[in-house]
Order: C-alpha cells, then structure tokens, then sequence
C-alpha cells in the first residue's frame, strides 16, 4: 500500500484527522517549494477550512466522500474562488478574482478533497517544459538541475516532491503525459469530451482536456469518479453518465488484447524510452508491434489546430501587448493567429478521418503500449535534444509521442518506469485504449503498480 492510500484509509478509518493530514500537507508544502516551485498560490486557509468539515462530518456520523482529507493541488488554470486565474501568464495577473470554482474543483470539494494552491505551468499552456518566465521554471524533484516537464509542471513536480498526493493537470498536446513521464507518477487523459472544462482558462478548445496525476493508482481512479459527471452548461462535456472505474482496478487484464505500438513511436524513441516500453509489455504480456495509422501526420494536424485556435483566442493582447507574453510562446501565437483558415479547415477534417482509423484499430486491439516522451529529463535550458541521430528543438519534441494520441481523443493513462539507463530518472509510458474505456487503461496501469514494474 502507497503512502497516499493509507493517507485515504487513515483518516477514513478515523486513525486521522483531516486536520492533521492537512497541517502535513502544508508544512510539507512550506518545507519544499522553495527548492521545487511548484506553486503560486496557497490556499492554507481555505483547507483548513475544508478539513475541518471533514471532521465536522464524520464526528456527526455522516458518511464522508471518497476522497475525504486527500491535500490536493491544481494547475493554476483552474478557477478557484477568490483567486485570479493566472493560466501561467502575467497578462492575466489584471483581471478579477474567480467568483466561483470551476466544475471539477466543485467535484473534488463535494468529494471531501481539500485544495492546499495553485500550481506553476507554461503560459496559457502553451509549452512542454514549464520554464517559465513570469513566476520561474519548476524544478523536477529528482534533479533540480532537470525540467518537470509541462504544460503542468506543477502539478507533476508536486505529487513527485511529495507535497501533496495529488493535483489536476490540463492536458491538450500532452500536458499531463509529458509531466507524469518526466517526474514519475500516475497521470490520466481521459477521453476527449469526459470531463468538463467550464471553470478553467483555455488553451485549444478542439484538443483541451482535463485530468488529475496522483501518486497511486488507486487514488488516480478514485479522483477519476468524482471528476466524472455531464454538465448540460459545457458544449465540450460529451459524456452523458458517469462510468466508474476504481471498483473495477483488481480485474486485471485476462482476456484483454494488448499490443506495443511500433515505427513512429518506436523511431522516436531513445534508448531509455524503449526500454520502458519494453518492461511495461513484458509484464502485461505484450508482444506483437501495431502500427498507428498516420502518427506522424496527426502530429502535424495537432499543430497547426494548436496554433490556429490558440493564437485566435488571444489575438487582441498579441495585437496591444505582446511584451507582456512569455518570450517562449509569443512567436508560435502570432504565427497562429497568421495561419490561413484553409490549414485549419484541412487538418479538423483529416481529424475525422484519423478517428476512424484509430476506431478501427480499437476494433482488433484493447490496449496499446508506448513510450510517454522520446527522453527522460532534460536539463533546464535545453534548446536540442539528439533523438536516435535526429537533432530536434527540445521543447516542442517532448510531444513528439502523446500529440498523436491527443489528436484521437483516446484515454492514456501515464506510467512512471525506472530504467536503469536514465540513473535513478523516471521516463513513463503510454497506456492506450478506445474512447470511453478508461476502466482498461486504469487496469493495466494496477498491474503494472503491483508488480513493482511501475513505482513512485
């Protein structure tokens, strides 16, 4: 058993006080972030506020949520009552305070959650790294020389310090995957549309999705369910009940067919990479390599709607303040805000198309394998990474591998694996399955947990 699961036990067995597990969170919170950065923003009173009505609860013998006492944190795109909404920017540092929280931190409170901050990210998403300019680069906890990976860097580099046992993270290109990989926890992308988004600031409303990164499986599912839910208010929400997945975690995967995804993802790939890959199959059972039709071609189309839609949505600052934006992004907004409609129009409509080839594959297939980012951390300030002899600009390539997948809509559930060849660095992996099947995903990913394959 995790830490973060006896936490849970802890305080629903009442051996805990919410309280107390709180006032842990943030002294560890207070102990740690100078050296991390993973936050900018606390929200210690309101916890505690938050604990104290679990207390409150369970001394009145009412039945406490799933996630009662958990600490969490989130990327500081989400609204938070009372708090401005920065997205990473400093632009937004100007506008008002949230006037109330967005769908999923409602979901997580109702849940008995309770929010400890804000957590550092890429400006307005936009970004693999999370070095940051207005509010500082977040530091990979295993080597603060190294980059958490982004756009949620926070969120990773938190549940990796051990600041709190989970956070929620956006992911549009990869932004939960890339963090996950790159800090060695437990990250989830559920399928394009499952979760709302209504409550928190936008980056690509065709590619935009919102998951949690926890430090177990198990906490992973459980944040899931109480994320889960229709929301008539959110035309992005697609799904129309919940589809709870932790009862279903020690299933396993008996039956399920399970292949490793080849060429493009495997061309893309180094050593380390692999090497993950390889490990995860070998214990799920995996063998036979499937090819992803158009990987590379799905990437492209990502791109071109990423920059598309995000340089539109921010057209009027890039036309009056674009000093004021991060010098990593600002160029890749206005070439977007520049692109012709025709680009944009061609890659949605290969969008559908790309969908039916990857339903198709899901047709002979339950879940596929493949490696989260092409290298473990990079140092801060890397410009280029040399991939199997292919010289590639740093940031934008630690997307080369779950860009494809985003593009599909499908649920990835992030692995950390622990190859000897990155020395004591996790680099994860992708767990794939069809839309609507995170149950298949979150299975695998306890398989691989209980095997001792996958840690924290």
């Amino acid at each position: 058993m995790t830490a973060a699961e006896r936490l849970i036990d802890a305080v629903a067995g009442g051996e805990a006080s919410a309280r107390e597990v709180c006032e842990a969170a943030i002294a560890r919170v207070e102990s740690t972030d100078a050296r991390i950065n993973a936050f900018t923003e606390h929200t210690f009173a309101r916890a505690r506020r938050e604990a104290d009505a679990v207390d409150a609860r369970r001394a009145a013998g009412e039945r406490l949520g799933p996630l009662a006492g958990v600490p969490y944190a989130v990327k500081n795109l989400f609204d938070i009552e009372g708090v401005t909404t920065l997205a990473g920017s400093k632009i937004n540092r100007g506008h008002s305070p949230a006037r109330e929280d967005a769908v999923l931190v409602q979901r997580m409170k109702a849940a008995g959650a309770v929010l400890v901050g804000a957590l550092n990210m890429d400006e307005y998403a936009y970004g693999f790294t999370t070095e940051n300019t207005h509010y500082g680069p977040t530091r990979n906890p295993h080597d603060t020389s190294r980059t958490a990976g982004g756009s949620s860097g926070g969120s990773g580099a938190a549940v990796a310090a051990g600041e709190v046992p989970l956070t929620l993270g956006s992911d549009t290109n990869g932004s939960i995957r890339v963090p996950a990989s790159l800090c060695g926890v437990w990250g989830l992308k559920p399928t394009f549309g499952r979760l709302s988004r209504r409550g928190s600031y936008p980056f690509v409303h065709s590619l935009d999705h919102l998951g949690p990164l926890a430090a177990s499986v198990r906490l992973l599912a459980l944040s899931y369910d109480a994320l889960q839910g229709p929301d008539p208010l959110d035309p992005g929400c697609h799904a129309l009940r919940s589809q709870p997945v932790h009862h279903l975690l020690e299933r396993g995967i008996a039956g399920l067919r399970i292949g490793i995804l080849g060429g493009y993802f495997q061309d893309n790939a180094t050593a380390p990479a692999r090497a993950a890959v390889a490990a995860a199959a070998s214990t799920l059972g995996a063998s036979e390599e499937v090819a992803w039709p158009d990987a590379a071609l799905g990437r492209a189309a990502a791109f071109i709607v990423t920059a598309a839609e995000g340089g539109s949505l921010h057209l009027q600052d890039l036309r009056t303040r674009a000093g004021d934006f991060e010098p990593l992004s600002v160029d890749r907004f206005i070439a977007g805000a520049l692109e012709p409609a025709s680009w944009y129009l061609n890659a949605q409509c290969f969008r559908r198309v790309h969908r039916e080839k990857i339903h198709a594959l899901f047709s002979k297939w339950d879940l596929l394998i493949a490696p989260a980012t092409p290298v473990h951390a990079p140092t801060l300030g890397t410009e280029w990474l040399d991939i199997n002899g292919s010289r590639q600009p740093c940031r934008p390539a630690m997307g080369l591998l779950t860009q494809p997948i985003s593009f599909a809509g499908c649920p990835v559930v992030a692995a950390p694996m622990w190859p000897q060849s990155t020395g004591g660095l996790p680099i994860g992996v992708q767990l794939i399955a069809a839309a609507w099947r995170e149950d298949i995903a979150l299975r695998a990913a306890r398989v691989l947990e209980q095997s001792g394959a996958a840690h924290l």
